[in-house]
């Protein structure tokens, strides 16, 4: 689980323990908060209102969702709507697509997101399903909603730069090339991920 102060910090300390580059991150940037999102459809429905957006336009996309379909929004009501409906909510078709996508999933009982499977990539499997939902953001959810311990998202573009500064790499690296060299962070990798977008973020500010 990465969803706990203690448990974030036993596996980054575990992961210190085998690798150099994060006892240093833990040194100068201390051990990172945990970070947690709700499990269910609201999170994923949050996620494809946001994309490519920015995080104001986002915010203001959810409250003319919530207007309009309720608080949260109801999946039975965003299945049966039209396209000018989600289109005066802010939905552009694209999105009304992936939205309709997901209540369809749920609501047929085929995603169940209250029982995915212990299996990491048959579960990334089955969210990815969802039209709009990539292994990024099937990753991210299972990371920060379940708090999956070795979910690794390498293609995250944070996760990418810094893990190969960490690293001492001379380039960014591949996402393929990051997922073979994050398998001796087993069963810890998404701490992995945490310690590098806290890196980065430090860093950063």
């Amino acid at each position: 689980m990465v969803r706990t102060a203690g448990s974030i910090r036993e596996h980054v300390e575990a992961l210190a323990k085998r690798e150099p580059a994060f006892a240093g991150v833990i040194a100068k940037h201390g051990v990172p908060e945990p970070r947690t999102s709700d499990r269910g459809a609201q999170t994923l429905l949050r996620t494809i209102v946001g994309q490519q957006v920015s995080v104001a336009a986002a915010r203001s996309m959810w409250a003319k969702l919530e207007a309009a379909f309720g608080s949260p929004p109801d999946l039975e009501r965003l299945l049966a709507a039209t396209d000018e409906e989600l289109r005066a909510a802010g939905m552009s078709r694209q999105k009304s697509g992936y939205i309709r996508s997901l209540a369809g999933l749920v609501l047929s009982g085929e995603l169940d997101l209250e029982n995915l499977p212990q299996d990491d990539e048959e579960a990334i499997a089955l969210l990815t399903k969802i039209k709009g939902i990539g292994r990024w953001s099937a990753e991210i959810y299972l990371l920060f909603a379940e708090g999956r311990a070795d979910v690794f998202p390498a293609g995250d573009l944070a996760v990418l730069i810094e893990l190969g500064r960490l690293m001492g790499l001379p380039e960014k690296p591949s996402e393929k090339q990051l997922r073979e060299m994050a398998e001796q962070w087993r069963p810890y990798r998404g701490a992995a991920a945490v310690l590098a977008w806290h890196s980065y973020n430090s860093d950063v500010l």
